[in-house]
Order: C-alpha cells, then structure tokens, then sequence
C-alpha cells in the first residue's frame, strides 16, 4: 500500500480539519519551495507504489482471471484521471490538509471530518495487510505453511509500532529508497517472467465474466491509492502549477507501466489460482525462472519494504487520529502526547487496529484478500468525495475532468457490494462522535459558568 506520505503533515500539530479551510491559497508565497521536479516524482512513486502490489496481482488474477489485466487497465485510468484532478486541486490550493482541505471547501467542515476517519480506518487496517503481505512470504521462504504468517506478520507490525513510540521515522529519502526497492522487484519479475510466458494462459480470458472484473478493480484501488498523497506536499514544490502537472504525468506512466507489467506476468506465467499462491505469485515467478535463494532474496527485502511501509503508515495515520482529536472528531485520548511528542495512544490505536486484524487471521484464517475490500471500499468512497470537490470548485476543462473521474468510480461503486456499508458506518460514527464531543464540551461549560448574583 502506497501511501505512507498520506496526511503527514497534520501530524505536526500546525493545522486542524475546520481551519485548513481558511488557509491562504496564493501560489505565490510557495514558488520557491524546495521540491523539483525530480524530487516530486520519486515522491509520488514512493506514494503509490507500496507492499500491496506484491500480493494484489495474483489476488487479482484469481478474481478475474485474464480478464484481470482489464482491471488493472481500468484502474489506472481511473488512477489518471484522479491524479490530474488532485494535482490541480493542489496547485489551486497548496495546503498540507489535501482532500479533507478540499472537501472542507466544498462542503463544509464536516465532509473534512468524516474524509479523515476514512482515511484513519483504511489506513489503520492498512496494518493488517502490509505486515500479513511480509508475513507470506517470509513463510514461503522458510518452506512453512501460511498459517504462521500472521506470527511473522504480528512481529513487523510490533517492531512498527514500538518505532513510533519512542519517535522512529522513516525519512523520505529512505522512503524514496524502499520504493525504488517495490520498483526494483517488479522489474525483475517482469523480466525474470518473460521466457515463461505461455500463451495458453489467456484462454478462458474472463471466467468470471464483468463481477469479476468490477471486484478485482475495488480491491485494486488499495493498490492504486496514494494518488491524492501528494497533495499534502504540494505546497513545498517549487513553481507548484508547473512542476506538479508534469511530475504527474510522468509519475502516471511509471506506475502504469509497472503494474500492467507485472499483472501481465502473473498471468501469462499462470501464477496464481490459489489463496496460498496468490500471496506469493511474484515469489513463485522468481523461483521458476532464477531459483529458491532467489525467493529468500525476494522474501528479505519483502520484510524490509513492508516494516518500513508500515512504520511510516503507523506514524502517519496515528498522526491523523491525533488531529481528528484535538478537533473534536475523536476520543480526546488520542491527543495525548508522550514525553518526546508522540501521540503514543494514536499509535497504539492504530496497532491495535492493525493486531485485531492479525488476530482474525491467526484464528479464522483471515487473509489479504479477505480484509482488504474494507480500506479499498473506504479509499473509494474518499476520491468520491475528492473529485465531487473538484466538480464543485472548478470550472472548464478542470472540471470536466472531475466529472470523469467521478464518473469512473460510480461504474465501480455496485462492485463492492454489501463493503459499501463500511464508509456510511464509518461516516456516522464520525458524527455521533463529534456531537458527543460537542455535547460533552458544551456541559463542562454550563458547569463551569458563573452563576448570576440577583439583585
């Protein structure tokens, strides 16, 4: 899951959901930023391209069959067309709150609000997957069943959140570093994929036919969200309306390149068909073509990629739940600091979220393709709300380009069936939480009140 750079700077305690809205929107102050074009890009590749996409391929190709490949076809239009309108969301208004600050605009604090628990939600479930996708293949490595990857999976995720406690981050050129590793992986497996390449394997091209399609498609979008990542980083590019269109542009060649490449290699090697192969299909393309030490190769840097992943997800996302605190939208706990500034109870929100996720694998059996409809469904329901913003803000060709974004997601809305009620509970859990807040806040201010003296 891509991602990590997801509402980062809202960690800092310098904005909150309701006042991003009143932040200033002049480009001019932000011309002399510090990120290039270069920069950018490696940024937005770190953004996107994350562990998911080493268990998605296969998952996806059980889905769809063939067929899958037009999923990931589909997906990454829609991934362009998001990418354009958050780039010029962003551009209109550099400001680190990103969608929430857009949908703020739109529609009012509350949309802000309720886009940040579904982020915080998808994100914090985030921490059952990247760490299970370390997990199958660590268990692939050392020749043992699947059922032991929630242990090693448990073990990442500790190691995460012990990490954000004491206030260890990963820094964005490490970040940049752990990307180019997801990168260096998937071109090998292209590679390693193509003398392996039997035709035959695209027969029965949709077994599944168009629900199988429209399924692998909701739970791509886990693979394919981070588009909107940027956003928060848009106000540190240099000349930000010219340099963050092409970063862009060339961001969304990258990852489509990369991804139909590598759905095209599960495919065409027939890696995948089964819950255990699909977790490790990139795994098994590597050990056909190059051998076993090749796997443990693949499965160590697998570990590193996805502790690193779900560290920098753990210190985001807890940030958030921070924010969501301290303005009102969650439990006031969350907002509680540790000695060196870390909001520990966020973090330990978000691993306990992530660890209760572990649990139901260890006990029932829940795997990646199990749990991860629900942050896909939720990442879903937030470029809704995004692209929805940009319809409304924008005018002309910006605008028409909203409406097809917008219009790209409704096609995939009835693919996730009955998963579409996790956003509307999420949504009026954030409610009810917030008036109670308020009600909460409100009484100690009538106990707190002076009486009037009478005369």
């Amino acid at each position: 899951m891509p991602l990590v750079s997801q509402e980062r700077s809202r960690c800092n305690g310098t904005m909150t959901l309701e006042s991003s809205a009143e932040q200033p929107t002049a480009v001019a102050s932000h011309e002399e930023g510090t990120i290039r074009l270069g920069q950018g890009v490696a940024l937005y590749v770190c953004a996107i391209l994350g562990a998911g996409v080493l268990v998605f391929p296969g998952q996806a190709a059980t889905l769809a069959g063939p067929a899958s490949l037009i999923a990931w076809g589909f997906s990454a239009l829609i991934g362009a067309a998001l990418a354009f309108t958050f780039a010029a969301l962003a551009s209109r208004f550099p400001d680190a709150g990103g969608v929430a600050t857009y949908a703020t605009r739109a529609f009012g604090p509350a949309a802000g609000g309720i886009t940040g628990w579904w982020y915080f939600i998808a994100g914090s479930v985030g921490q059952t997957i990247v760490p299970l996708t370390a997990g199958y293949y660590i268990a692939a490595a050392f020749g043992l069943d699947q059922r032991w990857a929630p242990a090693f999976a448990a073990a990442v995720l500790t190691l995460a959140v012990v990490a954000s406690l004491v206030g260890v981050k990963i820094g964005a050129r490490v970040q940049v570093g752990l990307a180019l590793g997801v990168g260096a992986i998937l071109v090998g497996v292209i590679i390693v994929a193509l003398p392996q390449i039997d035709v035959a394997n695209f027969s029965s091209f949709a077994p599944h036919g168009l629900v199988g399609i429209g399924r692998a498609i909701v739970v791509l979008f886990f693979a394919f969200a981070g588009w909107e990542a940027i956003a928060h980083l848009s106000a540190e590019f240099r000349h930000v309306r010219r340099t963050l269109p092409l970063a862009t542009l060339l961001t969304v060649a990258i990852i489509t390149v990369l991804y139909l490449g590598v759905a095209f290699a599960v495919v065409g090697t027939g890696s995948y068909g089964s819950r255990a192969l699909d977790r490790v299909s990139l795994g098994a393309i590597i050990q056909h073509g190059l051998g076993v030490s090749a796997v443990d190769a693949v499965a160590i840097a697998a570990a590193v990629i996805c502790l690193g992943t779900t560290n920098a997800f753990v210190t985001s996302v807890s940030r958030l739940g921070y924010a969501l605190g301290r303005d009102g939208w969650a439990p006031r706990f969350l907002t509680r600091h540790s000695r060196n500034r870390v909001p520990g109870y966020a973090v330990l929100a978000v691993g306990a979220i992530g660890a209760a996720g572990l649990l139901g694998a260890a006990l029932f059996g829940w795997g990646t393709d199990d749990i991860v409809f629900i942050p896909s469904v939720l990442v879903l329901a937030t470029y809704l709300l995004g692209s929805a913003a940009a319809i409304r803000i924008f005018k002309g060709g910006t605008r028409v380009v909203g409406v097809i974004a917008f219009l790209l997601l409704l096609i995939t809305v009835p693919f996730a069936g009955w998963h579409l009620i996790v956003p509307v509970v999420v949504a009026v859990l954030a409610i009810v939480v917030h008036r109670r807040r308020d009600a909460v806040t409100a009484a100690k201010g009538r106990r707190g009140a002076a009486p009037r003296r009478s005369r």
